[in-house]
């Protein structure tokens, strides 16, 4: 993370596999790093070991929550709300454009919005206008490659 981002990617929590590695999106079945190579954020695919160059591109990721899982249907309503309040307080101090929240029903606990959908959110969060993205991991079967290319390059368009 560094200040004033263009944006923020917000996983819900770490993989077992990035807790060991210390790189977010570690796990060789999440789809993330792909997804943000073809929606255009970065120049080419960059491994999870490679993350901080993502800086050099205005981009930053963290998570709501910091406690590793195997899944994250293992967080408690608690952890999830107390990860939004987290977030809140490193918005505040970055002070990103966007806040990218990767995960809707992550997003719709954390954030008490039970209807929220994917894309743009009418609230704000501090100064940083808020999204929601699906999550890119491997698990997430509900999403194909394809939509998860065309909903990050929806964002990388707005952020144009």
């Amino acid at each position: 993370m560094a200040p004033e981002l263009r944006v923020l990617f917000c996983g819900i929590n770490p993989s077992l596999i990035s807790a060991a590695t210390g790189h977010h999106f570690a796990r060789p079945g999440n789809r993330f790093w792909r997804v943000l190579h073809e929606a255009n954020f970065t120049q080419r695919r960059l491994a999870p070991a490679e993350q901080r160059i993502l800086l050099e591109h205005g981009v930053g990721l963290t998570n709501l929550v910091a406690r590793p899982t195997a899944a994250a249907a293992e967080l408690t309503p608690a952890e999830l709300a107390g990860g939004r309040r987290r977030l809140a307080a490193k918005v505040r101090r970055l002070r990103p454009r966007v806040v990218a929240v990767l995960g809707i029903g992550a997003y719709r606990q954390a954030f008490a919005r039970p209807r929220a959908a994917l894309g743009p959110q009418p609230e704000r969060l501090g100064s940083a206008a808020l999204w929601v993205l699906p999550n890119p991991s491997g698990l997430n079967a509900h999403y194909t490659l394809r939509d998860l290319i065309a909903l990050y390059r929806r964002l990388h368009e707005a952020l144009a």
